[in-house]
């Protein structure tokens, strides 16, 4: 082969490679626009959050589990599999729809937290979890599924609530993917006192629950709802209540007023 050749199609395969980096680049590009374009903007005031925001996302491709898969205690499986955080007999239920990766539903919870605690310590709601793994499925990766396993892990043990709330107080930039380390799950659980032991190890990383996740997470795919966080009150969808500007204080005055003649429910003890 002359050098001239050699040189012809060395330069051939570089501009090749170089195209094929470039497209790379467009489709990762292209995907993160997706998620962080249709990321509606939070505002803070007083009041707390101040506009909704939502994610809109697809599936990851996982499908339902099949009929033996694990179920964690004082879960509710069916078509859309649920933790339920609060008294059971409560006179209201907070429907939430969310995936730890998803940098709304952490705006959602730093926002409106203390204000959900308060409503289900007092017995006057109580809040259905269902988890979804969009963020997988646009991003790439598994940070969603692994993390809500370990949270359904933390369930049998009755500390899903504060295991939930240190993943969103830890969540990392969307983009890394460091939720899908089950070693930094445990460490993070090493800050719920208690919940670290070899059963909750084993659980996570043997992905106990996975398939838990992917059937909730396909109950979404097929809901209707357009992204995370979906949050519903006794059925009524609260990003279109107030115009979408709906603040903790709304929260706590919808649930005191619906519930004003009704008993408070009495807390469920932990699963033990």
């Amino acid at each position: 082969m002359s050098q001239k050749n050699h040189d012809a199609k060395s330069s051939a395969r570089e501009r090749l490679q170089a195209q094929r980096e470039k497209e790379k680049a467009r489709a990762r590009r292209g995907r993160q626009a997706i998620v962080a374009g249709s990321v509606v903007a939070v505002l803070a005031v007083a009041g707390g959050v101040a506009v909704w925001a939502s994610v809109v996302g697809g599936a990851d491709g996982a499908g339902a589990a099949d009929a033996k898969m694990a179920v964690p205690k004082a879960a509710t499986d069916g078509d859309k599999p649920a933790v339920t955080v609060g008294a059971a007999n409560a006179p209201s239920t907070l429907t939430v729809w969310e995936d730890f990766r998803c940098p709304a539903c952490r705006q959602f919870e730093t926002g409106f937290r203390s204000v959900i605690h308060e409503l289900e310590d007092s017995g006057r709601m109580k809040t259905e979890y269902h988890l979804a793994t969009i963020i997988d499925g646009n991003m790439g990766g598994k940070g969603s599924l692994n993390a809500a396993n370990a949270a359904l892990c933390a369930q049998n043990t009755g500390k899903f609530r504060d295991y939930h709330d240190i993943l969103y107080t830890n969540q990392p930039p969307e983009p890394q993917d460091k939720f899908a380390d089950k070693k930094y799950l445990i460490q993070l659980a090493g800050k719920v006192k208690g919940l670290v032991t070899d059963d909750f190890s084993r659980c996570v990383n043997e992905g106990t629950y996975d398939g838990f996740v992917q059937k909730s997470n396909s109950a979404f795919a097929t809901s209707g709802y357009g992204g995370t966080p979906t949050v519903l009150l006794n059925g009524k969808d609260l990003a279109k209540a107030k115009g979408g500007r709906f603040t903790p204080a709304d929260l706590k005055k919808m649930v005191q007023g619906t519930g004003k003649s009704k008993q408070a429910g009495t807390r469920s003890a932990p699963a033990s």
